[in-house]
């Protein structure tokens, strides 16, 4: 897709709703003349004179056959510049017939308007200037959002309020360029208009606030993502039936058998706002077997990838010295949250004796509750955190880094008083780079990065 290709005054239209059959269906019409080609295949009045935020009712037809009905619709209307894409909007409401969608495109291209392409809606809005960059991928974001959280934190960063602080800092930063640069203009006259130590003040204020930023990514996008979850244990500990009582459903094949597992399972399971996404591996013991050696190393490999890892032991056979030395085998990084589950808690022989383990019976789903709240526990978000700002996106973190390291520079370059012109440059570079995250700043190549990755109706 080519920016340059979308950034003219067409008039575009797309369905607005996902493909298939269902009761109704939104097609939408943006651009100057959304109005009167939609006139063209509605014969009822003409909409020059209506008010915007109203809805109709009318029959529609195609421009070559207007006898011959298309479909009974509601549409909305939208007037310029109060609308999402900043232009006069139509949105129609027809029935869900995936024939009556295309008559009804066909209708509209043969009327005048051309098919939108991905994101191309979302791009007019930001072009127009209804929002700005990192607002536009907040959107997209709320598209796909999967959990409570993830909806949460879209929804935070689309109403502008992460926007608006980034461009206060950057401000900040440009009013201080700017004496710096001003001071260069008086070189021979060996003045400064630009205070040293509020600048590194400033400087510092700036990167503690990046830091806070960048260092909530990782939590950030384990919430829009889902957080990687390894189910693991040595064979016959119960691993599959627990993750069958975590989704209620038989996913998994549970078998007295040892080894019957030999590649992981994955399924998504979501608690309180918050996807886990379950891996369910293969037995952790030494095995003959070609492809339970595959099994296992794949096991080990998840659980290292992990972000939470619940490890599973059977309550009446494990001391608790032996599940601490197969957790360590694992080699599992500091920062991998690992829950000790102790199963078939319901059998004769098991002595309750770790107190840092969740006894359970997987089998009758006993304890499961407790292992819930604990796996929720390892990752909520805090009431004072709700209203704060967490990075999702990597562009914006691969962003604030660079702003970062040329703030540190800058500062260093303060502090060896360094020609200011270096000093400017540094601080240019971390404008540019925060700019960057809103679309101050701004390439083709990165909008067609960004917006080709929208739905063709958004």
């Amino acid at each position: 897709m080519s920016i340059q290709y979308l950034a003219n005054n067409d008039t575009i239209c797309a369905p607005a709703t996902a493909p298939g059959v269902a009761a109704i269906a939104v097609i939408r019409v943006s651009g100057p003349e959304a109005w009167s080609i939609f006139n063209k295949i509605y014969y009822q009045k003409s909409l020059q004179n209506q008010k915007g935020y109203t809805v109709h009712f009318g029959k529609i037809a195609s421009v070559t056959n207007p006898a011959d009905t298309i479909d009974e619709v509601l549409f909305s209307l939208f007037k310029s510049p109060k609308s999402y894409t900043g232009e006069d909007i139509v949105e129609i409401s027809c029935h869900g017939s995936t024939h009556i969608q295309q008559k009804i495109l066909e209708a509209l291209v043969e009327a005048g308007c051309r098919l939108a392409m991905p994101g191309e809606f979302t791009f007019r809005a930001f072009v127009n200037g209804k929002l700005d960059l990192s607002q536009a991928e907040a959107v997209s974001d709320l598209i796909i959002s999967q959990n409570d959280m993830a909806r949460k934190i879209a929804l935070n960063q689309m109403r502008g309020g992460y926007s608006e602080m980034l461009e206060k800092l950057r401000q900040e930063l440009i009013d201080f360029a700017a004496l710096i640069e001003l001071e260069l203009d008086f070189g021979e006259e060996d003045v400064e208009f630009a205070n040293r130590e509020k600048l590194i003040g400033l400087i510092d204020l700036i990167c503690a606030e990046i830091k806070t930023l960048t260092s909530s990514f990782k939590w950030g996008n384990v919430i829009k993502t889902g957080i990687p979850t390894a189910i693991v244990g040595k064979p016959n500990a119960g691993k599959s039936t627990l993750l069958n009582a975590l989704l209620n459903e038989e996913k998994a094949i549970v078998s007295h058998i040892p080894g019957t597992t030999r590649d992981v399972i994955e399924d998504i399971l979501t608690l309180d706002g918050l996807s886990f996404r379950l891996m369910d591996t293969a037995g952790l013991r030494l095995s003959d077997n070609e492809i339970e050696q595959e099994g296992i190393e794949r096991s080990k490999q998840k659980a290292k990838q992990a972000q939470l890892v619940l490890y599973v032991y059977d309550a009446s056979e494990e001391s608790d010295a032996s599940v601490t030395n197969s957790i360590k085998a694992l080699e599992l990084s500091e920062d991998i949250h690992i829950i000790k589950i102790a199963n078939k808690s319901d059998l004769n022989g098991y002595i309750k004796t770790d107190t840092t383990s969740i006894y359970i019976s997987a089998k009758n789903k006993q304890g499961i509750e407790d292992l819930i709240q604990q796996m929720t526990q390892q990752f909520a978000l805090g009431k004072e955190q709700e209203n704060t700002f967490v990075i999702t996106n990597v562009r914006h973190v691969e962003s604030l880094d660079k702003a970062y390291e040329s703030l540190v520079a800058a500062k260093e370059g303060l502090e060896q008083k360094i020609s200011g012109d270096l000093v400017a440059f540094e601080l240019r570079g971390a404008i540019n780079y925060i700019g960057e995250i809103t679309g101050t700043i701004v390439n083709d190549d990165l909008l067609d990065s960004i917006f080709t990755r929208f739905c063709i109706g958004k």
